[in-house]
């Protein structure tokens, strides 16, 4: 059942809740995602998007969310001319994914440390929000939950490590999704929880011997 917030959308600048406040956090959960200060964004966009980003300020309120902007945030009006002041390099394309979402979007960022990310998602109404890769992984996260991302070797009892860690400090995980490139090689963790996720608990799943990398997705529900 959707809720009344799923229907009307959420408090936001703009005039769609799909094509600005879901933009908005579109490019929040990316930002996160990358975990630094973005220098750099390509955003390529699909569908509805690509037609009518201009017109409906989704340039804007990717852009802003990229750079830290809530939906509700009334700088989302200025985003091109903040990053630009800010010395962020920004394009926006066209491109077509077949079978993808209308709303869909694809952010290639990079930040002031090296770091790239590559992350693809769609506004799917109501404000809502859904991110479907990370890099070269089928993800499913809708930023509604705290989310911990874990990289690792393919190996037997990795997942109940991981598990196990989160159930030591009393965090209930609300969804997984597992994925990898080919059997025994690398793959990613995808766990939202109830509880946000502290930097203690963090350490000690970086501790595990097969993980590669693991950071934490705060959640972006934002004000409704």
């Amino acid at each position: 059942m959707r809720g009344v917030f799923d229907i009307v959308g959420p408090v936001m600048i703009g005039p769609s809740s799909s094509h600005t406040a879901g933009a908005a956090r579109l490019g929040l959960m990316a930002g996160k995602i990358l975990g630094e200060r973005v220098v750099k964004a390509e955003i390529l966009l699909h569908g509805s998007f690509a037609q009518t980003y201009r017109g409906h300020g989704t340039d804007k309120a990717l852009l802003g969310g990229i750079m830290g902007f809530e939906p509700e945030d009334e700088r989302l009006r200025d985003a091109l001319e903040i990053a630009s002041d800010r010395g962020i390099e920004y394009s926006f394309s066209p491109v077509d994914i077949p079978e993808a979402h209308p709303n869909t979007a694809v952010l290639l960022l990079t930040g002031e440390k090296g770091r790239t990310v590559r992350v693809e998602g769609a506004s799917i109404g109501g404000g809502n929000i859904r991110i479907s890769q990370i890099g070269d992984f089928e993800v499913h996260l809708t930023g509604k939950y705290p989310a911990l991302v874990v990289v690792h070797r393919d190996r037997p009892g990795v997942v109940n490590k991981i598990t196990t860690i989160i159930a030591r400090y009393g965090i209930n995980i609300a969804y997984m999704k597992l994925s990898r490139k080919n059997r025994g090689q690398e793959a990613m963790m995808i766990l939202e929880t109830d509880d946000e996720l502290t930097g203690e608990m963090l350490e000690d799943c970086c501790a595990v011997p097969e993980i590669i990398k693991a950071f934490a997705i705060p959640s972006i529900r934002g004000r409704e």
